[in-house]
């Protein structure tokens, strides 16, 4: 089985998705972490738009990427760009780097109903990508942003 480290700012939105979603979406092949940075704690939109999805992050947590230094993966994934400088230096080297900025929704609005849309987006948008990085995982089947069932291998 490989394995693949997702990394972003706090661990609290971009990276606990990309691990939900690839470990729910191909659990024999691949084993997904997330770390960050500045650990933030996991934010309850991201639990609520992947468990539209069919997916519970709830029991996730945000670690700090030290609690990886000694470990090797097949795969090192940075989700934004300071982070893929910070990686770069202070990363032990192995396995295939990836990049790929994702932007975080802001969580500081008054419009839940707008802040839930912008993380369903950010959700299909990893998963999508997630779908062109591993061409050997089956997308998501799950709800769609509207919460109707759809099947996102685009097939």
């Amino acid at each position: 089985m490989k394995t693949v480290l997702f990394i972003c700012s706090f661990n609290s939105v971009r990276s606990q998705i990309a691990e939900g979603l690839l470990n729910a979406r191909c659990p024999g092949r691949y084993r997904a972490f997330s770390a960050g940075i500045a650990p933030g704690g996991l934010s309850p939109h991201a639990v609520a738009v992947m468990r539209e999805a069919g997916i519970d992050i709830s029991l996730q947590k945000s670690k700090k990427l030290a609690v990886f230094s000694q470990a090797r993966f097949d795969y090192i994934i940075t989700m934004c760009d300071h982070v893929k400088l910070a990686v770069a230096t202070s990363f032990p080297s192995g396995g295939i780097r990836v990049h790929r900025r994702f932007d975080t929704p802001s969580e500081v609005r008054e419009d839940k109903a707008a802040i839930l849309a912008d993380f369903r987006t950010l959700r299909d948008d990893i998963d999508a990508w997630l779908t062109k990085i591993f061409p050997d995982c089956p997308g998501q089947t799950g709800p769609d942003s509207t919460g109707r069932k759809n099947d996102r291998t685009g097939t």
